[in-house]
């Protein structure tokens, strides 16, 4: 899709995790390690696009943290976070574009996921491409902002209190009466399709990309 709008994309083949499962469990050290091994291997692009607002906002905001004692590392994560951005903002804020010319089909509603909306405070952007997709009505759901009850380790750790948010994320859903959800962070997205399918419900849900790249050439 980026080079569908003229990207030159590059995907390096040494990039790995950001570090965000190990910052988040506590083990800031090794996620340190990771992070450090993310800025020396995307420091050389001119921007960085992720799919995802949780990956994006333990890069823009978390980084800095974890390198607070060390004025180089710092610098130097300071600046790849300035030039990293999740995909939506990418192609609006960036790129200028508020339409893809893709084209789908149907009722869709809108997912607001946690750190992309309250780390990044990215609403518009994605909402904005999905209504000017062709073939698309976008049907907001009741209280799109609250949590589906994922939040990484802590559906692990609170499975009781994870599947009770996430039981209530899944009726109002429903209640849009929409045949796709759509969301940007590939975590949430695990975390209400196995529902739904565990439901047997015919709701299909999908990555921003997946949605905003149908029927490009």
């Amino acid at each position: 899709m980026l080079r569908h709008l003229g990207v030159d994309v590059a995907f390096p083949e040494a990039q790995t995790c950001c570090g965000q499962i190990g910052f988040n469990g506590g083990y800031r050290k090794e996620a340190a390690d990771v992070a450090r091994h993310f800025v020396e291997t995307f420091e050389p692009y001119d921007h960085i696009v992720a799919p995802s607002g949780s990956c994006s906002s333990m890069i823009k905001v978390y980084y800095p943290e974890l390198f607070a004692g060390d004025p180089d590392m710092l610098e130097r994560a300071t600046a790849v976070g300035e030039k990293t951005h999740e995909l939506t903002d990418f192609i609006v804020n960036v790129l200028g574009v508020t339409e893809i010319g893709g084209i789908s089909e149907g009722l869709v509603t809108y997912h607001d996921s946690c750190h992309l909306l309250r780390e990044l405070g990215i609403s518009e952007e994605p909402r904005t491409l999905i209504q000017n997709t062709r073939g698309v009505e976008l049907q907001e759901m009741p209280e799109s902002d609250a949590c589906c009850g994922f939040g990484g380790l802590f559906s692990v750790k609170f499975p009781e209190i994870s599947a009770a948010i996430l039981n209530e994320k899944l009726g109002n859903i429903a209640d849009t009466g929409a045949s796709t959800l759509v969301a940007n962070d590939c975590g949430c997205l695990m975390h209400m399709r196995g529902a739904l399918r565990r439901q047997g419900s015919n709701v299909r849900s999908k990555h921003i990309a997946e949605l905003l790249a149908e029927g490009l050439d």
